[in-house]
């Protein structure tokens, strides 16, 4: 009966882990290159439940089968497809179609510089000249830090990445892409990270599209189908728990007698 509770409390730890990782999603349908979070469920390794002390075989402990421990979290993961393309018309908004990731020259608090890597291409010209992203940092080039003519009247950008201020070429925009992204973990303000084991590849097949947002990819009706159907499951532990601590209740109560 103990072990019933563990069970059901397991499953509902699980079920708020997955309730949280929805919510997130959710609360990013509208951000810009987003990529859909979704995780895993495992069960603990099932153990032998094992008669002992009974007279009927001996000196024996005999075993009887095998017993669940319940539901643990398990994987995070990140869907990867591409989302759908928002016309804007704006001259510094850009989307990237197929695989690949623009370089930002990210500066943290403590004033450390590294590269990260978006897909969210919202980008803005400074006061100096240089493109940079919502929080204003620099837009890598194969360059360096792209940096436009602030009186320029006309921006125009290859799908092959080539920056031109009326009709004079600047840079072309620094675009990597990754072997496997599972060596990506997202960092926050949209930008995610290379961790050790991290490779590039040696060709990069996005297009960049200018005047175009690449919307989040997630599907928000999906989403709160996924939502009721986890409420709907932590429910269903929370009455488990309940019968079972009716049925303790009333043992304990008859024992009394």
């Amino acid at each position: 009966m103990v072990k019933g509770l563990y069970t059901a409390y397991t499953g509902m730890v699980n079920s708020q882990h997955r309730l949280d990782v929805v919510s997130n999603n959710l609360a990013n349908a509208t951000t810009t290159g987003f990529k859909k979070e979704g995780c895993t469920t495992q069960s603990f390794d099932s153990v032998y439940g094992i008669k002992v002390k009974d007279l009927t075989v001996g000196h024996l402990n005999q075993n009887i089968g095998t017993l669940s421990l319940g539901a643990k979290i398990g994987e995070t993961y990140r869907n990867w497809d591409q989302g759908s393309f928002i016309t804007t018309d704006n001259t510094y908004d850009f989307a990237l179609s197929g695989k690949g990731f623009f370089n930002i020259s990210f500066t943290n608090k403590a004033g450390e510089t590294s590269t990260m890597y978006t897909r969210d291409g919202a980008f803005q010209m400074n006061s100096e000249g240089y493109l940079v992203t919502k929080d204003g940092d620099y837009v890598l080039g194969q360059n360096g830090p792209i940096q436009l003519p602030t009186n320029i009247d006309e921006l125009t950008v290859e799908t092959t990445g080539e920056i031109y201020a009326d009709g004079v070429y600047i840079d072309t925009f620094q675009l990597t892409d990754f072997e496997d992204y599972n060596y990506l973990e997202m960092y926050g303000e949209n930008l995610f990270r290379a961790v050790e084991g991290a490779t590039e590849t040696d060709t990069v097949t996005a297009a960049v599209n200018q005047g175009y947002k690449e919307a989040s990819n997630i599907n928000v009706v999906s989403e709160m189908v996924e939502m009721i159907t986890i409420a709907r499951e932590y429910e269903s532990g929370q009455k488990v728990i309940n019968a079972i601590d009716e049925m303790l209740g009333k043992t304990v109560t008859i024992s009394e007698l």
